[in-house]
Protein backbone atom coordinates (compact mmCIF):
# COMPACT_ATOMS: atom_id res chain seq x y z
CA UNK A 1 0.00 0.00 0.00
CA UNK A 2 1.03 3.33 -0.56
CA UNK A 3 2.48 6.04 1.63
CA UNK A 4 2.93 9.82 1.31
CA UNK A 5 5.25 12.21 3.30
CA UNK A 6 5.27 16.02 3.96
CA UNK A 7 8.44 17.56 3.14
CA UNK A 8 8.89 20.64 4.27
CA UNK A 9 11.69 23.91 4.76
CA UNK A 10 12.79 22.53 1.17
CA UNK A 11 14.73 25.40 -0.38
CA UNK A 12 12.86 27.19 -2.81
CA UNK A 13 15.00 26.39 -5.70
CA UNK A 14 14.31 22.58 -5.24
CA UNK A 15 12.49 21.12 -8.49
CA UNK A 16 10.13 18.17 -8.82
CA UNK A 17 13.15 16.61 -9.94
CA UNK A 18 15.48 17.60 -7.50
CA UNK A 19 13.03 15.90 -5.00
CA UNK A 20 12.40 13.15 -6.68
CA UNK A 21 16.56 12.55 -7.04
CA UNK A 22 16.79 12.76 -3.24
CA UNK A 23 14.22 10.43 -2.34
CA UNK A 24 14.26 8.04 -4.77
CA UNK A 25 16.72 5.93 -3.28
CA UNK A 26 14.53 5.03 -0.50
CA UNK A 27 11.97 3.36 -2.99
CA UNK A 28 10.00 3.24 -5.74
CA UNK A 29 7.91 6.89 -5.92
CA UNK A 30 4.37 6.79 -7.21
CA UNK A 31 4.10 10.74 -7.54
CA UNK A 32 5.61 14.07 -6.28
CA UNK A 33 4.81 17.19 -5.98
CA UNK A 34 6.77 20.60 -5.15
CA UNK A 35 3.94 22.97 -4.26
CA UNK A 36 4.31 26.42 -5.58
CA UNK A 37 2.72 29.67 -5.68
CA UNK A 38 -0.25 29.76 -8.44
CA UNK A 39 0.44 33.54 -9.17
CA UNK A 40 4.57 33.29 -9.46
CA UNK A 41 5.21 30.22 -10.06
CA UNK A 42 7.76 30.45 -7.01
CA UNK A 43 8.42 27.70 -4.50
CA UNK A 44 6.48 27.49 -1.31
CA UNK A 45 9.18 25.54 0.27
CA UNK A 46 7.39 22.86 0.84
CA UNK A 47 6.20 19.38 -0.66
CA UNK A 48 4.67 15.55 -0.84
CA UNK A 49 6.12 12.03 -1.86
CA UNK A 50 4.08 9.19 -2.47
CA UNK A 51 6.10 5.54 -2.02
CA UNK A 52 4.29 2.69 -3.82
CA UNK A 53 5.86 0.92 -0.49
CA UNK A 54 4.85 1.77 2.84
CA UNK A 55 8.03 0.07 4.40
CA UNK A 56 10.08 2.48 2.04
CA UNK A 57 8.36 5.48 2.97
CA UNK A 58 9.17 5.00 6.74
CA UNK A 59 12.47 4.49 5.52
CA UNK A 60 12.47 7.96 3.85
CA UNK A 61 10.90 9.73 6.83
CA UNK A 62 13.35 8.32 9.44
CA UNK A 63 16.33 8.89 7.38
CA UNK A 64 15.53 12.53 5.82
CA UNK A 65 13.94 14.11 9.11
CA UNK A 66 16.55 16.84 9.89
CA UNK A 67 18.74 16.11 6.95
CA UNK A 68 20.61 18.96 5.48
CA UNK A 69 19.23 19.83 2.00
CA UNK A 70 21.01 23.09 -0.12
CA UNK A 71 22.16 24.68 3.59
CA UNK A 72 18.30 24.25 4.48
CA UNK A 73 16.98 21.13 7.30
CA UNK A 74 14.34 19.22 5.78
CA UNK A 75 11.06 18.47 8.17
CA UNK A 76 9.79 14.79 7.22
CA UNK A 77 6.65 13.34 8.49
CA UNK A 78 3.62 11.67 7.54
CA UNK A 79 1.22 13.49 5.43
CA UNK A 80 -2.36 13.90 6.82
CA UNK A 81 -5.39 14.28 5.07
CA UNK A 82 -6.36 18.17 5.09
CA UNK A 83 -10.12 16.82 6.79
CA UNK A 84 -7.71 15.27 9.94
CA UNK A 85 -6.51 19.06 11.03
CA UNK A 86 -7.79 20.38 13.87
CA UNK A 87 -9.95 23.66 13.35
CA UNK A 88 -8.81 26.61 15.62
CA UNK A 89 -11.11 29.12 17.34
CA UNK A 90 -10.31 32.86 15.63
CA UNK A 91 -9.15 35.18 17.27
CA UNK A 92 -10.68 37.96 19.37
CA UNK A 93 -9.91 40.27 16.31
CA UNK A 94 -10.45 37.97 13.48
CA UNK A 95 -14.32 37.37 14.52
CA UNK A 96 -16.83 38.09 12.52
CA UNK A 97 -18.22 41.99 13.79
CA UNK A 98 -21.74 41.78 13.72
CA UNK A 99 -22.72 44.40 11.15
CA UNK A 100 -24.88 47.54 12.32
CA UNK A 101 -27.21 49.01 9.51
CA UNK A 102 -26.56 52.94 8.93
CA UNK A 103 -29.91 54.93 9.34
CA UNK A 104 -30.40 55.89 5.30
CA UNK A 105 -29.98 59.23 4.81
CA UNK A 106 -32.76 60.90 2.79
CA UNK A 107 -31.42 63.36 -0.09
CA UNK A 108 -34.19 65.83 -1.01
CA UNK A 109 -33.82 67.76 -4.34
CA UNK A 110 -32.14 71.15 -3.42
CA UNK A 111 -34.84 74.35 -4.48
CA UNK A 112 -33.59 77.38 -5.43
Amino acid sequence: MSKKIYVGNLPFSVTLERLKEVFSPYGKIEDAIVMANKFTGRSRGFGFVTFVNEADADKALAEMNNKNIEGRELKVKEARPLEERPKSEPKAEEKPVEKVEEPKEEFTEKQE
